[in-house]
């Protein structure tokens, strides 16, 4: 069980510092921007590294008032940060139980 959580641990970490640190846009998103005087959406791929500044010039953000994921984006946001770490964990559960 202590593998089990320390694979589930070790696996979110690093799949996370990835996710967050290298700019890889993968989650869906929506970007609203304001360029001239009136606000319009665009649906584009979006990295969750730019969610703690990471990834982008601040050039760029000039006509930009905000970004979010979309409903889908989430999903896939949990997926990867939770389910995948989850599918090793248990995969290392279920290997030391049948061991025993």
């Amino acid at each position: 069980m202590k593998n089990s959580i320390l694979a589930f641990v070790l696996s979110f970490i690093i799949i996370g510092g990835v996710l967050f640190l290298l700019p890889i846009n993968l989650f869906s998103g929506e970007i609203v921007e304001n360029s001239t005087g009136t606000s319009k959406t665009i649906s584009a791929p979006l990295s969750l590294s730019y969610f703690i500044g990471v990834g982008f010039q601040e050039s760029e953000m000039d006509n930009i008032e905000s970004f979010y994921l979309t409903g889908e984006g989430y999903a896939m946001a949990f997926c990867f940060l939770f389910g995948i770490p989850f599918l090793i964990a248990l995969r290392v559960y279920l290997n030391s139980k049948k061991k025993l």
